[in-house]
């Protein structure tokens, strides 16, 4: 893992980001049962023989530098509740995506997605000194985009017949990014939202 990116623990708002082991494929395999995430078209959530592949396969690429998982948790119980990742990770041009996230269908517009979303955020522009972040989505997966949108992020464009679907369909991506000074209004949107869901422990 380049010196740009490393496994890191982030806690707030009631939520814990601790970096993705093998230890967590019994959490995450029960956080996919809950709404049977893996017969979703539009995002890769592995059914619960798939789950020790999943993780073995984020760690590689974490060996590799180009990734780091995170798997999500509520902060007093440590019940695993979804998963997300730095991605593409370019040292280079400070720039990182934030994606591979999926949560339990019970958590799914509670305060969890805000919550882990502004803590990797806030790490990576304030800690990690991004210049930009990125995200992307499939283009079918409109919720996706409209909560990524709500981020403050910016629409760059839509790369056509990009990449193949776990059903073996091909898809466009929707591609967004936030550069660094776009970072300090999202922050206030997203603090706003979260205060406005119920006080919680920062």
């Amino acid at each position: 893992m380049p010196a740009f990116v490393a496994p890191v623990q982030l806690q707030g708002w009631d939520v814990r980001l601790q970096p993705l082991t093998l230890a967590h494929t019994a959490g995450l395999q029960a956080a996919a049962a809950d709404g049977q995430l893996w017969n979703l078209r539009v995002t890769w959530v592995p059914a619960p023989d798939e789950t020790t592949a999943y993780i073995d396969k984020a760690l590689e690429m974490q060996a590799q530098g180009t990734r780091c998982p995170f798997v999500v948790t509520d902060a007093h119980s440590g019940q695993v509740l979804g998963t997300s990742s730095y991605h593409d990770i370019v040292p280079g041009a400070q720039r990182l995506e934030i994606g591979y996230t999926w949560y339990a269908a019970s958590v799914q517009r509670s305060h969890v997605n805000t919550a882990a979303k502004l803590l990797l955020m806030q790490h990576a522009f304030e800690t990690l000194g991004c210049a930009v972040v990125g995200w992307r989505t499939d283009i079918l997966n409109t919720r996706s985009q409209q909560a990524i949108e709500r981020l403050g992020a910016h629409k760059d464009g839509v790369i056509r017949h990009h990449t193949p679907r776990w059903d073996g369909t091909v898809r466009d991506t929707v591609m967004y990014s936030m550069l660094a000074a776009e970072w300090p209004a999202a922050q206030q949107r997203l603090l706003a939202k979260l205060q406005q869901l119920a006080p919680f422990n920062a």
